[in-house]
């Protein structure tokens, strides 16, 4: 066998590695097309490096190898800058045209239809008013159901959506939004999406705060108003009353003259209740709704959560066009194809028009409540919107967070410059209807001296990083209709993190209200006892100086708060630590008795001055 040198073997695997480079080259070039066109291409100020070969219909490794070579070593999913994006598709012998990031967004929603393509739609009618005042009831009598008695506290915790066919003007949309004053911002929503407003005010209890929020919000949604005079079965319902209180919030029936039309109904005994369904079909008759059914369909996500078996789940209204199984959705920052619609009534269906609400399945992750959900052509496109929106969405919480660090940092100089003290918290909830309620319930409950930092606020059970974050700024943790995961629940016990479960709103605001009320510095009150006159001073030997004092009014008490008062200027305060009688210790010396006393700490006193016995008190402020 003939031996090689190392040199001779170097040389060798050199050549061997020419030659397959060279054929590895030549087997690509003949790969390549060779009608290979010049394109324009679209990019934004960012997009990742698949996209862009992807617009560019290039190998992605090409774009990879010419970032090596610039000396940037990423991944086919990495994201550039529109620069860089720029300067490899010119090197390839591609236009560019550069947009802006937000220009994605454009056309997806609000485009014309043609009027001879638009049909009569169900109306949508929100129904408001004050806290059992009979909303949900009344709509449970419309729908024969009992929503209402499965609920916690009485009050409908979620908006729900459902639809209702009327004996003599087909169907109607219903969105029942919660009584409750702290879900504020969520009827303030429902407002948003609805045609009508049925305003459900109380025979036997009048126009109640509530109530005006809930006027307050239909005239700014500038939606026309139904007034329905609930609970007219009970004996001390008084129909007239309501509607002169209405008159004071500028709501004039059309039995007053006005134009607002209203119905007497009782959930109850289901009365008028036709009547009232048939006042709601001339309204809508009247504001002559239209949608087009055949264009991708738009709508407004109502209420999004997160379920365990299913997925993320959000519940849709559907407002234009016609949503189907199959579509690519975008709403928010998430994105997904439909795999299943689901009615109120709990059936899968294929499609749903315009004003039809329904469960959307097949969500990436929970959209926000409020967001408007569109149908866009291909999941490229359904990308391109949920990466600039999940961008611009890390950006403000980059923003909120450095904020917030930064406010933690300097939070011992600022107590000591203003006196303001944090309540951190951390609120996780089953659905975004409820934390936002939450949130601004919380909001409110601030002041000059005290004020709720949430450091974190979403949607799913608890997790451990729910916990570390506690642990690491000392804050309790809330779950509203949630709980804590196995593993997460023993960490919170590990580490002390309490946490609170919640059911009703406004049972969570109040224990909060309480413990923020913890922070507030107690008040201090002072309750004068009386007041003594020092007749003479006696030097006693291992006792020191005593003042001999006649109580001229009210009492005086060993231990209590005194001040040293000498010539109307007070020169000492202290603790009253001697009080004696004759020879003997007493507690207390009433007015008009001699007595003996001395100071803590203290023995310049004088003949003539006055001492001034009070006693201090703290009192616990609240909110």
């Amino acid at each position: 066998m003939t031996a090689f040198s190392a040199d001779e073997v170097r040389e060798h695997s050199k050549a061997s590695f020419v030659r397959r480079t060279k054929r590895r080259m030549k087997d690509q070039s003949a790969n390549e097309p060779k009608d290979k066109r010049s394109r324009e291409v679209t990019i934004p100020e960012f997009i990742t490096i698949q996209e862009l070969a992807n617009r560019m219909a290039e190998p992605a490794r090409t774009v990879i190898a010419m970032l090596m070579r610039q000396g940037q070593m990423l991944k086919i999913t990495d994201v550039i800058d529109a620069d860089t994006a720029q300067l490899i598709a010119e090197e390839l012998g591609h236009t560019v045209k550069r947009v802006a990031e937000s220009d994605v967004e454009e056309g997806l929603f609000d485009k014309a239809d043609d009027p001879s393509t638009l049909v009569q739609r169900p109306p949508v009618v929100t129904i408001m008013g004050h806290v059992d005042h009979g909303k949900t009831s009344l709509l449970d009598a419309i729908r024969s159901t009992q929503v209402a008695a499965g609920e916690a506290g009485g009050i409908t915790q979620h908006i729900g959506a459902y639809q209702v066919a009327s004996p003599s003007h087909g169907k109607i949309t219903f969105i029942d939004t919660p009584g409750h004053a702290a879900f504020t911002a969520m009827r303030a929503r429902g407002a948003k999406v609805t045609d009508i407003v049925v305003l459900v005010v109380a025979a036997d209890d009048g126009v109640m705060p509530q109530t005006v929020e809930a006027i307050a919000h239909a005239k700014s949604a500038k939606v026309p108003m139904i007034v329905a005079i609930n609970k007219i079965d009970k004996p001390d319902a008084k129909p007239e009353r309501v509607r002169t209180e209405l008159l004071q919030h500028e709501i004039q029936v059309e039995t007053l003259g006005g134009e607002v039309l209203d119905v007497e109904v009782s959930a109850t005994k289901k009365l008028n209740l036709d009547r009232l369904l048939e006042t709601i079909g001339l309204q809508s008759e009247i504001l002559e709704l239209k949608a087009n059914p055949q264009r991708p369909a738009e709508g407004t996500v109502i209420e999004a959560k997160l379920d365990r078996g299913r997925g993320p789940v959000a519940t849709v209204l559907v407002q234009r066009g016609t949503l189907r199984v199959g579509d690519i959705i975008v709403a928010g920052a998430e994105m997904g194809r439909v795999r299943a619609l689901i009615n109120d009534q709990g059936v899968t269906i294929d499609e749903a028009g315009p004003s039809v609400p329904v469960e959307v399945l097949g969500f990436n992750g929970p959209p926000e409540a409020g967001d408007r959900l569109a149908v866009v052509e291909n999941e490229a496109r359904a990308r391109e919107v949920t990466s600039y929106r999940a961008h611009q969405k890390r950006e403000n919480a980059a923003a909120s967070i450095s904020g917030m660090r930064g406010s933690l940092e300097q939070m011992m100089s600022q107590l000591k410059t203003t006196g303001r003290k944090d309540f951190p918290l951390i609120i996780k909830a089953d659905v975004q209807g409820s934390l936002e309620a939450i949130l601004g319930s919380l909001d409110k409950l601030g002041t000059d001296e005290v004020t709720a930092r949430i450091l974190h606020a979403g949607v799913g059970g608890i997790s451990e990083s729910d916990v570390t974050l506690a642990e690491g700024f000392n804050a309790a943790i809330i779950g509203f209709n949630v709980r804590a995961h196995k593993e997460a629940a023993a960490a919170a016990k590990r580490n002390g993190i309490e946490i609170r479960y919640y059911n009703i709103i406004y049972d969570l605001v109040d224990d909060v209200k309480k413990a923020m009320s913890g922070l507030l510095a107690p008040t201090l009150r002072e309750t004068m006892l009386g007041n003594a006159l020092i007749l003479e001073v006696f030097n006693i030997s291992k006792v020191g100086k005593v003042a001999g004092c006649r109580v001229t009014d009210g009492n005086v008490e060993r231990g209590a708060n005194v001040r040293l008062i000498r010539d109307n200027v007070v020169v000492h305060e202290g603790k009253l630590s001697t009080l004696k009688r004759f020879k003997d210790e007493v507690k207390e010396v009433a007015s008009g008795q001699e007595c003996g006393m001395a100071f803590e700490n203290y023995g310049d006193m004088r003949a003539g001055d006055v001492i001034e016995c009070y006693r201090v008190e703290t009192i616990q402020r609240s909110l």
